[in-house]
């Protein structure tokens, strides 16, 4: 799996600090055993932080149609349902993913399902992250950041040179925005068909 190094530092440097300081994503902003902010503490790392730990997370094209997979969007899709007006929910489910534009991948530990994640073609030089989803017992392993790595190292391989996204504004999405932001992508205007709305954040990172 490719590694990125568009990691931007520590979590309080000034072009992150507004994202990745807020409370509700201190733990999420900082790599494991990072301790810029006082937010690292507690982060473990893929394998569980048990010395000797060799699990790592494997990556790979599916269908997210079966139904392991299709239950976990359900709730990739309530969380966005119990948090964004109708108006401005942007979520695909399980049978829009097929879209031939999208390609769909599934992160497992030990064959466990824990995250998705999903790369969509805008254009011949701009793609869209969508469908980023880990599950809440896996949080904060570093798994979020592994399908995203992988997402962009997809995109550079397919030619883009461009990759946004749309998430929420509000708190319960601060976690997610902390990695973005942390993995350098920055705040940028509504692209595609979005448009502007103060429940959204749009990003943006040039590959």
């Amino acid at each position: 799996m490719a590694e990125l190094s568009g990691r931007a530092g520590s979590c309080c440097d000034a072009a992150v600090q507004a994202t990745c300081c807020e409370p509700a994503a201190k733990d999420a902003c900082c790599a494991p055993g990072d301790d810029a902010c006082g937010c690292g503490a507690g982060a473990a790392p893929v394998g569980g932080g048990v010395p000797g730990a060799v699990s790592q997370p494997e990556i790979s094209t599916a269908d997210p149609r079966t139904d392991e997979i299709r239950g976990l969007l359900e709730r990739h899709l309530s969380h966005a349902q119990s948090h964004v007006p109708a108006r401005d929910r942007h979520a695909l489910d399980a049978d829009a993913l097929v879209d031939a534009g999208v390609e769909f991948y599934a992160l497992r530990v030990e064959g466990e399902l824990l995250a998705v994640g999903a790369l969509k073609r805008l254009d011949d030089a701009h793609a869209e992250v969508k469908s980023m989803h880990t599950v809440e017992r896996a949080r904060r392993r570093g798994l979020g950041q592994a399908m995203l790595d992988h997402l962009l190292a997809v995109a550079r391989d397919r030619g883009f040179r461009r990759v946004s996204l749309e998430t929420g504004s509000m708190a319960a999405f601060a976690p997610a925005r902390a990695l973005y932001a942390r993995t350098g992508f920055s705040v940028c205007g509504p692209f595609g068909d979005y448009v502007e709305s103060e429940n959204k954040t749009f990003m943006t990172l040039a590959l």
